[in-house]
C-alpha cells in the first residue's frame, strides 16, 4: 500500500491534494502532473510513502527539472512507484544500461548450441547481477531538496515510520496533508 500526496506552496501557505500515480510512468509524467497542481509555477512537492519502508520527495519548481530524494533505493526499487524516482542520473548509471542488459539476455529459450545457452546465461547473469548492485541500500539524492523549506538534510536522513506526516509537518502543512489523508 502507498500513499501519494502533492503539495503545492502558494501565496496563501501550502495546498494539499491526494493524488493517483496509476497513469504515471515515468519522472517526466510525474513531473507534468505536479506542475499541473500549481499553474503559477509555484514549488510542488509529490511525496509518496509506501508502507513505511520507503519513502520519496520529488520537488519541482516551475519549469526546472525535477529535484529527487528516496530514503531506501534497495526497497523503492521493488516498488513500481519507486522505480518512476529511480533514474539512472539519480542512481549514478549511464541512460541505457539497463536496456543494454536486457538486450544481452535471452529469455525465451530458443537460441541454438548449448556453449552458446552458457556463455548468453552467464553473461545475463552477470549483468543482472551488476544492476542490481547498482541500486543501493538507504538514501539516494538530493537530500538538501528541503533545506529551504526548513527542514535540514540530517533532519531529512532521520526519518522513519511517517515520513510524509513528518515532512508536512516541518514544513506548516501537516493540517492540509492530513485533510486529504
Amino acid at each position: 500500500m502507498y500513499f501519494a500526496a502533492l503539495l503545492a506552496r502558494t501565496e496563501d501557505g501550502w495546498e494539499a491534494s491526494d493524488t493517483e500515480l496509476d497513469d504515471v510512468e515515468t519522472l517526466s509524467d510525474l513531473a507534468d502532473l505536479a506542475r499541473e497542481a500549481s499553474p503559477d509555477e509555484d514549488t510542488v512537492l509529490v511525496l509518496i510513502e509506501q508502507e513505511d519502508a520507503w519513502f520519496g520527495v520529488v520537488r519541482v519548481d516551475g519549469e526546472e527539472d525535477p529535484r529527487i530524494y528516496v530514503s531506501d533505493a534497495a526497497a523503492a526499487a521493488r516498488s513500481s512507484y519507486g522505480e518512476i524516482l529511480l533514474t539512472d542520473e539519480l542512481l549514478g548509471r549511464e541512460p541505457g544500461d539497463d536496456g543494454d542488459d536486457l538486450d544481452a539476455l535471452d529469455l525465451d529459450g530458443t537460441e541454438d548450441g548449448e556453449s552458446d545457452d552458457e556463455e548468453d546465461g552467464g553473461d545475463g547473469s552477470g549483468a543482472a547481477a551488476g544492476s542490481a548492485e547498482a541500486v543501493p541500500h538507504g538514501p539516494v539524492g538530493d537530500a538538501e531538496i528541503l533545506d529551504d523549506l526548513g527542514m535540514s538534510e540530517k533532519e531529512l536522513r532521520s526519518m522513519s515510520g511517517d515520513a510524509v506526516g513528518e515532512i508536512a509537518e516541518a514544513l506548516g502543512a501537516l493540517d492540509v496533508l492530513e485533510a486529504v489523508r
